[in-house]
């Protein structure tokens, strides 16, 4: 299975979610970052090779609104349909439960399924993604939205949301599906509400990643959290590390 040629499972609002499946074993689920894909969060950075080859049955889709998924241009078709998206691509692969991993965006979609449907999942990896999970905030993706709206990258001011511009508008990717999928509220907990889950957790994020901060905060609001903290790498180059896979490889092999 590669990403040129995938599987589709079909959302409860009849979306179409592209996915695929590679190797055997105890099941990993993996949900990418926003404008990515599961070609560039995973397959390109060599992660689900060594999840497969480690033993494991990965199976990761690309988010509505990305890669080979189909691109909704209205922000209510984003929210609480990207978990139902997630349900409906385990349930067409024949996973009732799975360990699951997300990447910044994609993690905070692994929180959200873990604390909605917890018999679904039994541990969960939450990378890029830190202290500032705390204080996210509307204004802030709105303004990420009108980025990816804007055609001249260069007349973005703000520089993290002109670095998501470049990203979002590179070739094959839709803008404007981007943009409501950034507009869409987004179901945040507080760290009252994490604690009340009992599964484990490892929050990942970079030294350098000024979007997280530190991954400390967040692990301790789980009941059984732990944080890794990547040494010069930041949210875009975190991703691949070597070290970041070895740590998934023996937290999932728990």
């Amino acid at each position: 299975m590669t990403a040129d040629s995938p599987l589709f499972a079909t959302s409860p609002d009849g979306t179409r979610i592209a996915f695929g499946s590679k190797g055997e074993g105890r099941p990993v689920v993996l949900i990418h970052g926003f404008a990515s894909s599961r070609e560039q969060n995973w397959v390109s950075t060599g992660w689900i090779d060594r999840l497969a080859h480690s033993g494991f049955r990965v199976v990761s889709s690309d988010c509505r609104g990305h890669g080979h998924s189909d691109k909704p241009h209205a922000p209510e078709a984003y929210g609480e349909h990207m978990i139902e998206d997630i349900l409906a691509v385990m349930d067409a692969a024949g996973v009732p439960a799975a360990d699951v991993m997300g990447y910044s965006m994609g993690a905070m979609l692994a929180i959200r399924l873990m604390m909605s449907h917890p018999e679904r999942v039994r541990r969960v990896v939450a990378a890029g993604i830190g202290e500032t999970y705390f204080a996210e905030h509307q204004s802030w993706r709105s303004m990420i939205a009108e980025a990816m709206l804007t055609d001249d990258p260069s007349q973005v001011g703000d520089r993290a949301a002109r670095r998501f511009r470049i990203f979002g508008g590179q070739r094959g990717k839709d803008r404007f599906a981007l943009a409501a999928c950034m507009h869409s509220p987004r179901r945040m907990y507080t760290p009252t509400d994490l604690k009340a889950s009992t599964r484990p957790v490892l929050v990942v994020a970079g030294e350098n990643d000024d979007l997280t901060g530190s991954p400390l905060p967040l692990a301790q609001a789980f009941a059984d959290g732990r944080a890794l903290i990547l040494p010069n790498k930041d949210h875009m180059t975190a991703v691949g590390d070597p070290g970041y896979k070895r740590a998934v490889i023996e937290f999932f092999s728990e």
